[in-house]
């Protein structure tokens, strides 16, 4: 997959965060992390669209975070907000295919309790 340049983003880093992170981070943030996730490999989903999505995902591999993810609690609440401002951004490229991309993904991971929005 091809990112912008100068972005921290890799495909490999994003998926061992999701899975190192994901009972600890939450549904909210990992289905927030998989709708952009799912979105920016859409051929359709134009470059501006992508280098915000990357920009965030980015934020949410880096181990630099302004709270460390690692406070409980608290740790990925600017992880959050990063990727609920990056879909508030593209929200008209996260079709219902990639919810449901998304959703697939979060019921392997959480089981039948996984977010349907």
């Amino acid at each position: 997959m091809t990112t912008p340049e100068n972005t921290a983003y890799s495909d490999s880093s994003f998926w061992e965060k999701l899975k190192g992170f994901a009972l600890k981070a939450g549904r909210d943030v990992i289905e927030k992390a998989l709708y952009l996730y799912y979105a920016a490999q859409r051929p359709e989903t134009p470059a501006w669209a992508k280098t915000v999505i990357y920009g965030a995902l980015a934020y949410f591999i880096s181990p630099l975070d302004a709270i460390p993810d690692a406070i409980p609690l608290a740790g990925f609440s600017d992880d959050l907000g990063a990727l609920a401002a990056a879909v508030a951004m593209v929200s008209l490229y996260i079709t219902a295919d990639v919810k449901a991309q998304a959703k697939q993904k979060l019921q392997s991971w959480f089981g039948s309790e996984a977010s349907s929005s």
